[in-house]
């Protein structure tokens, strides 16, 4: 394939199978909260019983990327990208026969959390293969998915609710995801080499031929590095608080007398921001330097919650929804990038799922924790401040962290 006087290098290919499949994947996810009027009206949906097929979903998701990365390492990613998209797909369409709330719930949050967790990690780890020079505006690219499938599968899952009602729209986008699967799996690939080329489309090097081993620290060793505990605590830290915003900001917003329609928006607009994130962060961090950077993100990202603390009206809230997401979006990018960085390619998608584990912890704790601060005391603001509190130790793992090719230097030296 070529684009304009060059071919076109593979890797963006692979990219582009990666953005499908989290735009997919996690754009249905998150397309859920378009059927919660509906679920209400017909089996009387509590709030607690909605959000706990959210946090379901998403510790399944963050938790089986341990597994599914390091299956990933061994078979490759395309098995475990076809598989995780399919049943994305028959969990909706499961769901979209469901009786009651338990059974459409069961449907909904085992499809998408095995789902995801099965495609997600393989498809980020893949492209990390492919890119040095760009790996954080590559990651940035592949993992905007999530941010536009935020962006545009509510809206089409309300519309398709509007039309034909919750089941048919449900249906619909199984089907699309079992689509997906199919396109996805020929895109997604984790070894430039097969194909005679190297990372970024130089040369493959001449120390790692097609089908010999990988370069990198092996899985066992990296798990008990500095960096790697550094990472796994900075990832926990920032997931306690990462995902509060999905779950209350629109009932946060309408508790200060904003529309039904204006706080929905507010989610949307936390797409906007994180999907500009994975695209213009992930670039900045190639040049500025990827760890310090991820610092930066984090320590932005706690002067937003501090300032939604603060926030008061639906421009106040809108303008920490956008610039939030931006720097959701640019951590999001930013930690397949670092996994990379710090230990090569040897296991790498399975050290970005056993990283993820910390986020799965955090982010099935930190909304639910939300919750019971809210019901106690009839506000939101603990929760928040101390999501801030959280996102600045994080920046501060980030900060006790050397360079990579400078802990790498060190390692090698010390045998």
């Amino acid at each position: 394939m070529r684009f304009g006087a060059q071919p076109l290098f593979h890797g963006w290919i692979v990219v582009a199978g990666a953005f499908l499949t989290m735009f997919l994947g996690f754009g249905i996810v998150y397309s859920f909260a378009a059927f919660i009027d509906a679920l209400e009206t017909e089996f009387g949906a509590s709030r607690t019983g909605v959000s706990l097929v959210y946090s379901v979903s998403s510790f399944l998701y963050f938790s089986l990327g341990a597994l599914s990365g390091v299956v990933a390492d061994r078979l490759g990613p395309r098995i475990m990208v076809c598989v995780g998209l399919l049943a994305v797909g028959i969990g909706l369409i499961a769901a979209s026969f469901g009786q009651s709330l338990l059974l459409v719930g069961v449907a909904f949050a085992l499809g998408t959390g095995l789902g995801n967790g099965l495609s997600y990690v393989p498809s980020v780890g893949a492209v990390q293969h492919w890119f040095v020079r760009k790996r954080g505006f590559a990651s940035g690219l592949a993992v905007a998915g999530i941010g536009v499938g935020m962006l545009l599968m509510p809206p089409l899952a309300a519309a398709l609710i509007g039309v034909f009602g919750w089941r048919v729209a449900m249906a619909v986008l199984g089907v699309l995801a079992l689509l997906g699967a199919l396109v996805a799996t020929l895109m997604v690939e984790s070894s430039p080499q097969r194909r005679g080329l190297g990372p970024d489309g130089d040369p493959p090097p001449k120390e790692a031929p097609a089908g010999g081993p990988l370069p990198g620290t092996p899985w066992a060793q990296a798990v008990r590095s500095r960096p790697f505990r550094l990472l796994y605590l900075a990832s926990f830290l920032v997931a306690l608080g990462l995902f509060i915003p999905f779950v209350h900001l629109v009932p946060y917003a309408q508790g200060q007398g904003i529309g039904r329609a204006q706080a929905v928006l507010l989610l949307s607009l936390v797409g906007v921001g994180s999907t500009a994130g994975r695209f213009v962060l992930g670039g900045i961090a190639d040049r500025l330097g990827r760890r310090r950077a991820l610092g930066g993100m984090l320590v932005g990202l706690a002067v937003m919650m501090a300032f939604w603390a603060v926030a008061d009206g639906f421009w106040g809230l809108a303008f920490f929804a956008v610039i939030y997401g931006l720097f959701y979006g640019g951590f999001v990018a930013l930690i397949p990038a670092l996994t990379m960085d710090y230990f090569g390619a040897h296991s790498v998608s399975g050290l970005i799922g056993a990283l993820y584990t910390s986020v799965a912890v955090g982010t099935f704790a930190g909304p639910a924790l939300a919750g019971v601060a809210y019901d106690l005391l009839q506000d939101y603001t603990l929760p928040i401040v101390l999501a801030a509190v959280a996102n600045l130790l994080a920046a501060g793992c980030m900060a006790l962290l050397s360079e990579p090719a400078q802990w790498r230097a060190q390692a090698e030296a010390g045998g």
